[in-house]
């Protein structure tokens, strides 16, 4: 028999939000507990879906049953050894059961072929992300999840001992409203849409960031926020942002364009300032982009290449924007298009094909091929340096794509937020409102600790709500 309130509430509408509460849900159903679930969202329905809706969703496993042996090994790599291990331990071992969960409601998963370079195994929702939305929010209402759209949480409301006792929202029609929950599950998001706090942790150049996705300009910190109006504790790299390079003309979402290794990129002045070949495309973009942002004239950058780009295979994987390339047979005209000085574009493509010329080696788009720039160059390029030397030559503006912040709250591996000395009764969150990214964003794991911990997170909730203790999710 619960305690009451017998209720509880989701606030988020991604992958963590609806994944812990289509969790509650079942939870609750498969014990015999009355527990009445709702999940806040502040957009409006036709908008719902945060991040995840248009993300590609590609998440870090060898195979829908295998998690590959180092994966562990690589989100401590990639985090500079930051990384909570009990966190990153507890995700892997729940890696293959939750995508299991997604099977059993609908989402079919494929092995995609990885823009063009190689890295670490992946797989993919059928339909990316949009599919995740789809078919968990479809399973959780009709597992009696309420969602109420338009409803933006705005501070939680404790009790005695500090346990959660409830949630002061805004209405869609104005009203201000407290609801009753036992427990609540916070997954709004990042702080990327928000731009005084962008502007407090970056300074007064990020509030001009370009957001990669409509949905990334509803992730406005909410969660933190309220949390930590109470003393809730932080963890994470609040200087780490997951940015990648974009096309500025493109209308549609998440416009990468990441054929840049493959040629050179220069700045306003037409001057390089980056080893383009320094590692694979998803090693390089998030440092690429901030430094576009941050350091370049008018935040702003030029991938310039040749009509070689056409010749290798698949390349069309790589750049998802719908706007093609400037083209010019001549490099005068092709400066004349992007507003770069002629003059020093094409002193920087002939030092470069200078020291790209007589090379030793195989170009290979697929890994890095070690074919690189005589030492003289400055700055070097150590893969794919090949002479731009066959007209038509292209060019690609760029600018980066804010995706998501790092820094949030922190959570144990039960996905409860952590007070200054203890979980705090009956709060938990999961997803991009946690902290646990360091440094660099770990490969293809963002929708991955979404889903998962989301789960958990829905399955301790009720354990709380209940009164039961320890559970044994299976």
């Amino acid at each position: 028999m619960t305690r009451n309130p017998s209720k509880l509430v989701v606030v988020g509408h991604g992958a963590a939000g609806l994944a812990a509460a289509l969790s509650v849900a079942e939870q609750a159903r498969s014990r015999g507990l009355d527990i009445d679930v709702t999940l806040l969202e502040k957009s409006s329905q036709a908008d719902a879906g945060g991040n995840t809706r248009w993300s590609p969703s590609y998440i870090r496993l060898a195979a829908p049953d295998r998690v590959a042996p180092d994966f562990e090994e690589d989100m401590r790599e990639a985090s500079g050894g930051s990384a909570d291990r009990s966190y990153f331990r507890k995700l892997a071992g729940h890696a293959v059961r939750t995508i299991g969960w997604l099977q059993s409601h609908g989402v079919e998963f494929v092995t995609p072929i990885y823009y063009l370079s190689a890295g670490p195994a992946r797989i993919q929702p059928l339909g990316g992300g949009s599919a995740i939305v789809e078919k968990l929010l479809a399973a959780a209402t009709s597992a009696g999840v309420k969602v109420r759209y338009q409803h933006e949480a705005k501070a939680l409301v404790l009790g005695k001992g500090g346990r959660v006792s409830g949630i002061a929202v805004l209405s869609a029609d104005g009203a201000s409203i407290t609801l009753d929950a036992g427990a609540v599950i916070l997954a709004s998001g990042g702080f990327q849409g928000n731009p005084a706090m962008m502007r407090a942790q970056f300074g007064a150049a990020a509030e001009t960031i370009k957001l990669i996705s409509p949905g990334t300009r509803f992730d406005t910190g909410d969660g933190i926020r309220m949390a930590t109006d109470h003393g809730a504790s932080v963890s994470g790299d609040w200087n780490g942002m997951h940015i990648e390079p974009i096309d500025p003309r493109s209308t549609g979402s998440a416009p990468v364009v990441l054929v840049y290794p493959y040629g050179i990129v220069v700045d306003q002045d037409g001057r390089r300032f980056m080893d383009e070949g320094s590692g694979l495309v998803h090693e390089t973009w998030e440092a690429f982009a901030r430094d576009i942002h941050f350091a370049r004239p008018n935040s702003i950058a030029y991938a310039i290449l040749d009509s070689r780009l056409f010749d290798i295979e698949g390349y069309q994987r790589a750049i998802r924007s719908e706007v093609p390339p400037y083209q010019s047979p001549l490099l005068e005209d092709l400066a004349a298009q992007i507003r770069v000085p002629a003059r020093n574009l094409i002193e920087t493509v002939e030092a470069f094909n200078a020291a790209a010329t007589g090379n030793v080696g195989q170009f290979d788009a697929t890994r890095c091929d070690g074919l690189a720039t005589a030492t003289e160059l400055e700055p070097p390029k150590s893969n794919w340096a090949r002479p731009i030397t066959k007209p038509p030559f292209l060019a690609y503006p760029l600018v980066g794509g804010l995706a998501y912040t790092f820094g949030g709250l922190a959570t144990n591996e039960k996905a409860e937020v952590l007070g200054a000395q203890a979980p705090m009764p009956g709060l938990y969150a999961a997803g991009e409102t946690t902290g646990h990214f360091y440094g660099t964003a770990p490969n293809a794991v963002a929708v991955l600790r979404a889903l998962v911990f989301g789960r958990i997170a829905g399955c301790e909730a009720v354990d709380f709500v209940a009164g039961l203790g320890e559970n044994g999710q299976g």
